[in-house]
């Protein structure tokens, strides 16, 4: 999954400077492994944050970027340069819950219109400035994905939701959908048991709970019957009571669903179990399809396969 940082600043009085700084990142990012993507915000309009992002195909690859010592001194020559970063580091990964507080936003803008939607997010960041606990929004144009991103922080959590459920904020929006092509995409974030969570005109979306159980369970039952023939006869054989011999086998698989089972399988299935794009009938009759026919395959594999068999 690919990760992204973003790192504010203070505005530069001289746009050159920053500018001069941005090709320096630029030139010192490119040679680290897993550099995907470095893009700066539109920071011509005052309410707009002056921010950097980079991107890179990993969340562990991103982190080594940010702990390398270029990194580090890049920052300090910022700061020496009269635009000191104002916060720490804001690292997105795709997939993963958002950061508390925080929205990032697609938006495809129409051709020709790029102008007007700068205009209209500058007014929309104006509205969300006098709300309690706003703290900035960066605006990142066209990249990778061609769509351009807004990334809007707030303190918490709840002070965002008020933002985005807000009057003044529907009052604002038109002009600024008008000019894109479809509706703001609001990033996902997947739980680790499989539920996608969007955040749509500030009322969130999630993954049916049939689709999470279905997932569940394609993860759950191969766990089960691979536990209770080869992790419970050696955990007995240790000594342990029958008791605590559930117990130790429930937090082993816990612990492996949570961290690498069950976020491995919703990457594969993130489509299906995406609230929006998977909303479609055809896309879930056809996950749910597949689930059923890994059922099967299950089904059949430990009823025919003896040595995976713990009855015997």
């Amino acid at each position: 999954m690919t990760a992204v940082a973003v790192t504010v600043f203070e505005r530069a009085a001289d746009p050159a400077v920053f500018e001069g700084w941005e090709t320096d990142v630029r030139s010192a990012v490119e040679a680290a492994p897993g550099y995907v993507a470095c893009a700066a915000s539109i920071s011509d309009d005052a309410p707009l944050d002056c921010a950097l992002a980079v991107t890179f195909e990993s969340e562990d690859l991103l982190h080594a970027w940010l702990d390398c010592a270029t990194w580090k001194e890049l920052v300090r020559s910022a700061a020496v340069r009269g635009f000191p970063r104002l916060a720490s580091d804001l690292v997105i990964v795709d997939g993963a819950v958002m950061p508390t507080g925080v929205a990032v936003l697609a938006s495809s803008v129409s051709s020709g219109m790029e102008g007007e939607f700068q205009t209209t997010h500058t007014r929309l960041t104006t509205a969300a400035s006098r709300f309690t606990g706003y703290e900035g929004t960066a605006v990142f144009p066209p990249g990778l994905l061609g769509t351009w991103m807004s990334l809007i922080r707030f303190r918490t959590e709840p002070q965002l939701t008020a933002w985005l459920q807000s009057p003044q904020r529907a009052e604002v929006l038109p002009p600024v959908r008008s000019s894109l092509t479809r509706d703001f995409a609001v990033f996902a974030q997947t739980t680790p048991f499989g539920t996608t969570v969007r955040t749509v005109d500030g009322k969130p979306k999630m993954t049916p709970a049939w689709k999470s159980a279905m997932l569940l369970l394609m993860v759950l039952y191969p766990l089960v019957m691979l536990n209770s023939k080869f992790l419970a006869p050696v955990i007995t054989g240790l000594g342990a009571e029958p008791w605590l011999s559930v117990w130790i086998i429930q937090v082993f698989s816990v612990a492996l669903m949570q961290w690498l089972l069950m976020p491995t399988v919703a990457r594969w299935c993130r489509r299906w179990l995406d609230p929006v794009e998977g909303s479609e009938p055809r896309i879930s009759l056809r996950g749910a399809a597949v689930a059923v026919i890994v059922y099967g395959v299950a089904l059949a594999i430990f009823a025919t396969v003896d040595v995976l068999q713990y009855w015997d």
